[in-house]
């Protein structure tokens, strides 16, 4: 979908360029499947702010979106593709023949009038985008999205837009996938995940133009720590530009994180020993 520029008629329009997607319904979402949605404003349940530079932003429902794909051997047609305020991805609207309907994420591809389905077996033809299956069945090579990291537990990588990861191979019911980030790791073969990548893949190359169009996603002014006092941030102070303050510290969060180079991920983290490559290209501790 084109990124769509303005006549800089006015301050703001000169910098905006926007991901204009043709094909999205204009109708409001399914009554059935959207939910409230609380705003936390980036505070946790004693008030104190844990996530900064979070509030205001326009009122939004949340989609109940099915990342289980529960529905099996049934086929679905796709009704609508919708825009969803809550992720970068759009969602496609299927009915299945029962009349229930759901809400998925819409794969690169996928238009309205499609079918689409999930089932634990499958043919040579099967494997169309926004099919669901076990990756145990799935040939190698296959681009896809929307994976379960446990069986069962629904689909938890690869769900932005224009996201897809590869399936490399099938051994010892262990299925070896090439993340985004370029890490290998191991997933149980058990695990579903659907065909294609996710759609909406413009959506990184937009320039919102203008502070308002970042306020209405909720999102708050950003003061950089070098531009504080020291009271404020371990990077604040010093006489005219200083790097991190008066002396030359490395540079961290106001808790004193570190903030380049760091590794984040911890090591006692169970997860750890199913990753073959990590997205640097470095193996795990211990492995050769």
């Amino acid at each position: 979908m084109p990124i769509h520029s303005f006549r800089p008629l006015t301050p703001s329009g000169r910098f905006t360029s926007l991901n204009k997607q043709v094909g999205l319904s204009k109708e409001r979402p399914q009554r059935a499947l959207t939910e409230s949605k609380h705003k936390s404003g980036g505070r946790n349940v004693y008030g104190r702010v844990t996530s900064r530079h979070r509030g205001g932003g326009h009122k939004q429902l949340y989609r109940i979106v099915d990342f289980r794909r529960d529905v099996r051997d049934m086929p679905a047609r796709v009704q609508a593709l919708e825009y969803d305020p809550n992720r970068t991805a759009n969602l496609a609207l299927i009915a299945y023949t029962n009349g229930d309907k759901a809400y998925i994420l819409a794969p690169k591809g996928l238009k309205v009038g499609d079918t689409v389905f999930a089932s634990d077996k499958a043919t040579t033809n099967d494997f169309n985008i926004g099919n669901n299956f076990p990756l145990s069945i799935i040939p190698p090579s296959t681009l896809l999205h929307c994976v379960e990291l446990l069986p069962g537990r629904g689909a938890q990588v690869a769900r932005s837009a224009g996201a897809g990861l590869e399936l490399v191979a099938i051994e010892d019911n262990r299925a070896t996938l090439k993340m985004p980030s370029g890490e290998l790791r191991y997933v149980n073969a058990k695990c579903r995940a659907t065909i294609g990548e996710v759609g909406n893949g413009d959506h990184n190359q937009q320039s919102l133009g203008k502070a308002g169009r970042k306020r209405w996603l909720g999102v708050r002014p950003t003061v950089r720590g070098m531009a504080m006092n020291p009271v404020d941030h371990p990077n604040g102070g010093g006489q005219g530009k200083s790097k991190g303050g008066g002396g030359r510290q490395q540079l961290v969060s106001p808790w004193g994180q570190l903030a380049k180079g760091f590794p984040t991920r911890r090591r006692s983290k169970t997860s750890n020993s199913q990753i073959i490559v990590h997205h640097n290209g470095r193996k795990p501790r211990g492995q050769k």
